[in-house]
């Protein structure tokens, strides 16, 4: 079984831009499980374990998927799910080709239910995700007024301008030493 979920990837200057943002905050707040470099992508559907004929069946939706035009996508703002009071999620948001995005991710997770795979049921929020928090009460502890500063400061930054021209079905594999992710497939949007 592969655990598999299906993501937009990002482009090696957008990944530079998101890392260096990352390296900034990481000395502010130790209670962050921050994302290495190599692993940020935007999720677009989790697809959870699956075996080989069912990854077969995801990459068939993902070209059934594909007839959205490539767009350009700007990362933007920076803010956490659910709040910054308690959160879980710090993320990067989306700006410019968010919408086009969120018709990206609605055409892979209709395909996908046609092939009999479950539909998230809470609502997609195109967001790049940089950090997870654990740990709500240490967070409450050591989270303090350096990074909270700092995220306001990136609520209204740029980072980056990428090309969103094609989806991946991507594999996770995790191990104590965290998640490593590898592309199992991907498609060209409009026929790239």
């Amino acid at each position: 079984m592969t655990r598999a979920f299906v993501a937009v990837t990002l482009d090696e200057p957008t990944r530079a831009t998101v890392a260096a943002e990352i390296e900034r905050l990481r000395p502010l707040c130790r209670t962050v499980a921050w994302v290495p470099a190599s692993n940020l992508h935007l999720t677009l559907q989790f697809l959870g374990e699956q075996d080989e004929e069912r990854l077969a069946d995801a990459a068939r939706a993902l070209d059934e998927a594909a007839a959205t035009s490539a767009f350009t996508l700007t990362l933007h703002g920076l803010g956490a799910f659910p709040g910054m009071e308690r959160p879980r999620i710090l993320w990067i948001g989306a700006a410019e080709g968010a919408l086009s995005l969120r018709t990206v991710q609605s055409a892979v997770a209709a395909a996908l239910e046609g092939r009999r795979f479950v539909r998230d049921a809470k609502p997609w929020h195109p967001h790049l995700t940089i950090g997870r928090v654990f740990d709500p009460r240490r967070w409450r502890r050591e989270a303090g007024p350096s990074l909270r500063r700092a995220i306001a400061q990136a609520a209204t930054a740029d980072f980056g301008r990428l090309t969103v021209s094609r989806v991946a079905l991507m594999r996770s594999d995790l191990s104590p030493k965290g998640a490593r992710y590898s592309e199992l497939y991907s498609v060209g949007l409009g026929g790239t």
